[in-house]
C-alpha cells in the first residue's frame, strides 16, 4: 500500500522545474531553426515573383498574338484579364489570358508595366521587398528581361 500512495504522489503533473527545462529547450530549438525559415521564406518569395513573372509575360505574348500588339501602359497587365471596351478591339480579344488577376507581386507591392520597354517590347517588373526601385537582396528588383 504505501508503494502506491508514492507511485500516486509523483504522477499527478509536472513539477515547475520540469516545465521550465522544457521551455527553455523549446526556446533553443526555435532560436537555431527560426532564422533558417525565416530565410527560405524570403527566397520563397523571390521564386515566386521570377515565376508569375514569366507566367504574365507567356499571357502578354498570346495577348499580342490575338490582338497584335502589346497593352498599352496605360492599360497595364489588367488587359489581360479585362475584356477591351471599343468593339473592334473586343472582337480580337480571346481572353482572359491569365485565370486570376494578378496585380501585386508576394510582398504586396504592385507590378510595373510598361511597353514599349528600353530592353525589349515591354518591361514587367518587381520591385521587390521595399518597394523602390534597385536595392539589393530581398530588396532587388525583378526583371522580365533578366
Amino acid at each position: 500500500m504505501p508503494i502506491q500512495r508514492i507511485a500516486r504522489k509523483y504522477s499527478q503533473g509536472f513539477t515547475l522545474i520540469e516545465l521550465l527545462i522544457v521551455m527553455v529547450i523549446l526556446g533553443l530549438l526555435a532560436s537555431l531553426v527560426g532564422p533558417r525559415l525565416f530565410g527560405q521564406l524570403d527566397s520563397s518569395k523571390i521564386k515566386a515573383a521570377r515565376t508569375q513573372i514569366e507566367m504574365v509575360g507567356a499571357a502578354l505574348d498570346t495577348y499580342r498574338l490575338d490582338m497584335s500588339r502589346y497593352p498599352t501602359t496605360e492599360q497595364g497587365i489588367a488587359a489581360l484579364t479585362e475584356k477591351p471596351a471599343d468593339p473592334a478591339q473586343a472582337a480580337l480579344w480571346r481572353g482572359p489570358y491569365l485565370k486570376k488577376r494578378v496585380d501585386k507581386d508576394p510582398w504586396g507591392n504592385s507590378y510595373v508595366y510598361k511597353t514599349p520597354g528600353a530592353k525589349s517590347d515591354y518591361e514587367l517588373s518587381s520591385l521587390g521587398a521595399d518597394g523602390k526601385e534597385g536595392g539589393s537582396g530581398n530588396d532587388a528588383d525583378i526583371h522580365s528581361w533578366e
